[in-house]
């Protein structure tokens, strides 16, 4: 077996995402009605006819894509009565995609993750007044340049930068203080970058910013209940997959101030893995994929049922 499941995280989302999967599953359709039930909130109206600026808001958003990828996964499982462990050896998330990672290995219930996840995201808005904060993409230099110019942009523990996303060798993120950040900027055009692009978020993710949503989170692990995982789970944080319930909250708390290591992650997994398979919204970690690891087969699985049934026939 050589597949491994991704789940993505914040920027994949759309209007509409798992609409279609609600219309013609019943069983998607109660996962979707089962998480509106624990937020006591009509989510699932956000994401199927909301506007893009409330799906936008991060307390939306990072339930929201779990919502859509664990709906796949509860038709993968109980429509076509295929363990995901027969599918894949395997998962991987991308930031608040290791959460849905973890509840699809059964580490955590959908109920418990959702309520996490809102959390996760009201605790990271409220870490950084509007405006302090900021990020931007960085293509064309690699991780260790781009880490070289953020310490240089770094002038204080009042207006510090940092390496966010290491999401190819082409591609970085940034996030920190606006005006480090914006020094950054200037100086990876001045290095030679093809592009620098400032992102349109509100809340500077996986930087020294985020503590105190780290410690937020902390305290809201205190009381959540960890099961033992079916499949292995890679943390962002470190690479490594753990059976053990507190080294996998640590990476959770960890992974809000720290670099997601995507790259390294992929580049790991690819020397024995051969299919990397996107669980839910969009196809933004298969882009990066084809980039790190181009011998490779990408799959993006929950557009509908029949690309669901398509997956499942071909890997019986």
């Amino acid at each position: 077996m050589s597949k491994i499941f991704m789940f993505p995280g914040q920027g994949s989302q759309a209007v509409g995402m798992g609409l279609a999967l609600k219309q013609q599953s019943k069983i998607a359709s109660a996962l979707f009605d089962e998480i509106d039930d624990a937020l006591n909130q009509k989510l699932s109206a956000i994401m199927f006819e909301g506007t893009a600026e409330t799906l936008g808001i991060s307390e939306n958003t990072q339930p929201a894509l779990m919502a859509h990828s664990m709906a796949v996964i509860r038709v993968i499982e109980h429509e076509f009565g295929v363990p995901i462990e027969n599918l894949a050896s395997g998962l991987v998330g991308h930031s608040l995609g290791e959460y849905s990672a973890l509840t699809a290995a059964d580490v955590f219930d959908v109920a418990t993750t959702a309520k996490l996840l809102r959390l996760r995201g009201q605790a990271m808005q409220q870490a950084v007044p509007q405006g302090v904060g900021s990020m931007a993409a960085i293509i064309g230099l690699g991780a260790d340049m781009v880490t070289k110019i953020t310490e240089q942009a770094t002038e204080s523990d009042d207006e510090v930068c940092t390496l966010a996303n290491d999401n190819s060798a082409e591609q970085v993120v940034i996030s920190g203080h606006k005006q480090a950040v914006e020094r950054a900027m200037a100086l990876c055009k001045e290095a030679g970058a093809k592009r620098v692009l400032p992102l349109p978020v509100s809340v500077p993710s996986h930087c020294k910013l985020m503590q105190p949503a780290a410690e937020q989170m902390a305290q809201a692990f205190a009381d959540a209940r960890f099961s033992a995982g079916k499949l292995p789970v890679y943390a962002n944080i470190s690479t490594e997959s753990s059976d053990d319930s507190a080294v996998i909250q640590d990476a959770l708390i960890q992974q809000l101030c720290g670099r997601v290591r995507f790259r390294e992650t992929i580049e790991k997994l690819s020397a024995s893995h051969q299919e990397f398979v996107e669980i839910g919204t969009g196809k933004v970690l298969c882009g990066l994929v084809k980039r790190i690891a181009g011998d490779s087969t990408q799959v993006s699985l929950g557009a509908d049922m029949a690309q669901i049934e398509t997956f499942i026939k071909a890997n019986q």
